[in-house]
């Protein structure tokens, strides 16, 4: 077969070196399917919120009464000696005496100063905070998974690229020996030819073990077997319509780290209405039933049996706890304070990143434009040289020149290819709305 003819046929299967082992193809939505189901960060973060949303109840704020039930056994012998005041004497030995108590008792705070009410809507704050962490971990583990899953399409672009020019160097190699059999050439051309074919193996070798060691990073990050064997599809495919405005719109409303600052705030708000809940009275109601039965060895009464209901209500007022109060509330006042603040560097940092990482989206976008022309050129400037090289009127310099300006190319448009998307992806992520 003619070398033009081999070469051209291997740039045709560019990107597809791998598509002859028996692998299953995994595209980046069954990744992201995966990962949902199986990352262990993601199920400690839903495991979180589901914590959160048991403890949001009347029963935790403390609005339900507490019901008791208790059972005393109390028992004791002793030796006794009794004078009685008309000169009686009672001496017994092991005298024994029992005491038996049972009931049931409820307990229930009927005002604290809108304290529980505060408590209630804490806890569904936290069951909100709970789902925003859940949202921001899911976001970060798909981000994750996105980006190696792409940075394995680029590594599987580079190695097409690699493998077709592994076999011009080994065809290379062999017309450089048939020139030097034939006297036509040197026998430095021979091991010269040699020397950039070891080259471009050692390449191959470094690139297979970086796409080899990426495949067990993705699998990890899957949470499955490190060593299921894969490929990926062959493409990388990029969103070049993003708008900046639209963007910082979708961080201002979705972002799930802003929201969580934000509930953050509202959960100081809710501290501070509990601590000046304590300059009010607290009003408990209680009730019980309850059963005693006593039993004597010596005394007037031997045994007595008594039962019934009790009830009644109590209140409490704090009138001085050392300006403890004042403090608190002024703490509280401070840690709200604080919480704004939060909420306003946290909008400032967004804005920022988003804005620098538009810049840089736009950026690669325009540099994978640019390394797709370069590559078609370096592609024809190869076709060519490997044409002069073949009818020998060009040197050998010039043909790896050419040779390696094509691989350059190509790993270049891969890693614009890859540089943008992963732009995309942490635009999307920063809006909260990274497809899942």
């Amino acid at each position: 077969m003619a070398l033009k003819k081999s070469t051209n046929l291997l740039f045709l299967i560019l990107g597809g070196i791998l598509c002859g082992f028996s692998q299953e193809v995994l595209d980046v939505e069954e990744a992201i399917k995966i990962a949902l189901e199986n990352n262990y960060q993601i199920k400690t973060a839903r495991n979180d919120l589901k914590i959160d949303s048991l403890g949001s109840t009347a029963g935790q704020a403390g609005m339900l009464p507490q019901v008791s039930a208790s059972v005393a056994d109390d028992r004791s012998t002793q030796n006794i000696t009794q004078v009685r005041s008309n000169g009686d004497e009672i001496v017994m030995d092991n005298a024994e005496n029992k005491s038996l108590t049972y009931g049931v008792a409820l307990e229930w705070t009927v005002f604290d100063g809108l304290r529980m009410f505060a408590n209630r809507e804490q806890l569904k704050e936290n069951e909100k905070l709970g789902a925003a962490e859940l949202k921001q971990t899911i976001l970060d583990k798909v981000g994750e998974v996105m980006t190696t899953y792409y940075d394995l399409v680029q590594q599987q672009q580079q190695l097409s690229a690699l493998d077709s020019t592994l076999t011009i160097s080994e065809q290379r190699v062999e017309l450089a020996q048939n020139r030097f059999t034939i006297g036509k050439a040197s026998k430095l051309e021979v091991l010269n030819a040699q020397v950039d074919l070891n080259t471009d193996r050692t390449l191959m070798q470094r690139q297979m073990e970086t796409y080899t060691n990426t495949k067990i990073l993705l699998n990890e990050q899957l949470a499955r077997d490190i060593k299921i064997d894969f490929k990926v599809i062959p493409e990388i495919f990029v969103d070049q319509n993003l708008n900046l405005d639209e963007l910082e719109v979708k961080v201002a409303e979705e972002n799930p780290i802003l929201e969580a600052e934000k509930i953050n705030k509202r959960i100081s708000e809710l501290q501070l209405k509990q601590t000046k809940a304590a300059r009010y009275p607290t009003v408990y109601v209680v009730s019980g039933y309850n059963v005693r039965n006593t039993e004597n060895s010596v005394g007037f009464t031997t045994s007595s049996e008594s039962q019934g209901f009790s009830y009644g209500f109590g209140a409490r007022l704090n009138l001085f706890d050392g300006f403890n109060q004042n403090r608190n509330e002024k703490m509280g006042k401070v840690a709200l304070e604080n919480a704004q603040i939060s909420i306003a560097q946290q909008e400032q940092a967004l804005a920022s990143l988003v804005n620098t990482t538009y810049q840089t989206y736009l950026t690669n976008i325009s540099l994978m434009e640019l390394e797709a022309t370069n590559e078609e050129i370096a592609r024809e400037n190869l076709e060519i040289t490997v044409e002069k090289y073949r009818i020998g009127i060009i040197p050998t310099i010039e043909f790896r020149t050419a040779q390696l300006n094509y691989i350059n190319a190509s790993v270049r448009l891969s890693n614009a290819k890859y540089q943008a998307k992963v732009s995309e992806i942490l635009l999307k992520q920063l809006a909260g709305n990274l497809e899942i």
